[in-house]
């Protein structure tokens, strides 16, 4: 079973609970598919097995055959492509790599050329298999990684699969929760909590995902993210309390779940009230 984890904007718990559960369930496997800023790895401090560089296709234009038509200046909706001085020049950095152009010419000036972008980490700590994805400094977008990191790994020996998404609703993120069979909506008890808890929300119906939310940081009183749960029939997983211990080792990057049996516990029950949730299908394969 694959689960993913998101929230609507970072620092919301997300990689909180995705560790934490990943710990808790013995046989699994972690991906860090927030490649801007991956930090799972700092937790679990995995020995790196494996390490691949990913690329992606640029445009390469033959100036000898180019006639300056510009229709792949006119198509290129990410202005990487312009006509200067009787020549088409290339801006790499905001190149999405469509291929569009090479398609579109029609003197087939355009062919391809590969560029770094950046790298997957492959390593294991405790049991627990770790996929890290690296987005290079100044790249346009991380979906070639990310898809290279979900692409040919399934759940082998009963191992659950636990996706930490980028933040946000954007297409690094539909790409991480395309192949979920199950989502944890992240949020906290705020009403900038509950604005961006609905980012996701919508993202999640759109994709017809089953879901579920996980309110962190949650204190006595009102609650607008359970409000809002409770109003839009959302089901809530679980309450995460507000705990200056729990913060304080999330800070020191360590797993909690290892630090404290309160935590264990805590976690190990949040995972079952997933597992009771996920699609009868998909749960009874983990």
């Amino acid at each position: 079973m694959r689960i993913a984890v998101l929230s609507g904007k970072g620092g919301t718990g997300k990689t909180l609970v995705s560790v934490n559960l990943a710990v808790v369930a013995k046989k699994s496997i972690y991906i860090d598919c927030d490649v801007e800023e991956p930090n799972g790895h700092l937790f679990f401090k995995p020995m790196v097995t494996e390490e691949k560089e990913i690329s992606m296709q640029i445009p390469k234009v033959d100036e000898a055959i180019c006639n300056g038509c510009r229709k792949c200046v006119d198509f290129c909706k990410f202005n990487a492509l312009a006509y200067i001085k009787g020549k088409i020049i290339v801006f790499d950095d905001v190149c999405h790599s469509c291929g569009g152009c090479m398609i579109l010419c029609p003197q087939k000036a355009i062919s391809g050329r590969n560029k770094s972008i950046g790298k997957i980490r492959a390593g294991s700590s405790d049991g627990v298999v770790i996929y890290t994805g690296i987005l290079n400094t100044g790249e346009a977008s991380g979906v070639p990684i990310i898809k290279e990191l979900l692409s040919g790994i399934e759940s082998e020996h009963n191992k659950t699969i636990f996706i930490d998404c980028p933040p946000g609703s954007a297409c690094i993120v539909m790409e991480s929760i395309k192949d979920a069979d199950y989502c944890i909506l992240v949020a906290e008890p705020t009403l900038f909590g509950v604005h961006n808890l609905n980012m996701v929300y919508e993202l999640v119906k759109l994709f017809n995902k089953p879901f579920g939310a996980v309110l962190n940081k949650c204190l006595e009183g009102e609650n607008p993210a359970e409000k809002f749960c409770i109003e839009k029939d959302i089901r809530i997983l679980g309450k995460i309390p507000f705990d200056r211990q729990l913060g304080t080792l999330n800070s020191n990057a360590k797993i909690a779940v290892k630090e404290n049996k309160k935590y264990e516990e805590q976690f190990s029950t949040l995972l079952d009230a997933i597992i009771k949730e996920a699609p009868y299908e998909t749960a009874t394969n983990t």
